[in-house]
């Protein structure tokens, strides 16, 4: 498990965020879907809304946890962008994780909002993608491969 750096807490917290959730399917295709519900609940979780049980999407993340598959997630806002690899391990249909998710979507999407449930993804590997953090981590290398 990986700990989400504090950065990339606000990013998941921020509205204005672009955060994406990629999963596979039967035949290893690639499936990207755009969740602004996307957050965390602590340093150690994210959570995100599904909204139709028969979703592609959902379908995937069973799958995942089926055969133990990684799901990939990207939060990326201006030139700040974080790649999230984990395991989804929990679908929530009841409890106040899902009534506090619901009611976000409905203060979106307005009161009569429905959701089928939220996923639960535990973070095995973060990695800041930003492209001045990669420039200044390549640098830091090349400088130590020629001492």
């Amino acid at each position: 498990m990986s700990k989400i750096p504090d950065e990339l807490l606000g990013l998941l917290k921020d509205t204005e965020t672009t955060k994406v959730v990629g999963t596979i399917d039967d035949n290893g295709i690639p499936h990207l879907v755009v969740k602004g519900s996307l957050t965390t609940l602590d340093n150690e979780t994210i959570v995100f809304v599904e909204g139709f049980e028969g979703s592609l999407t959902n379908e995937n993340l069973i799958r995942s946890i089926r055969l133990n598959k990684k799901v990939a997630i990207n939060v990326t806002k201006g030139l700040i962008s974080y790649q999230i690899k984990g395991f989804p391990h929990k679908y929530l249909n009841t409890d106040s994780v899902f009534k506090q998710l619901l009611n976000l979507v409905r203060e979106r999407r307005g009161a009569d909002a429905v959701i089928a449930g939220v996923w639960g993804v535990t973070p095995e590997e973060v990695r800041n993608e930003s492209p001045a953090y990669r420039s200044a981590l390549a640098k830091e290398t090349s400088v130590g491969q020629e001492a």
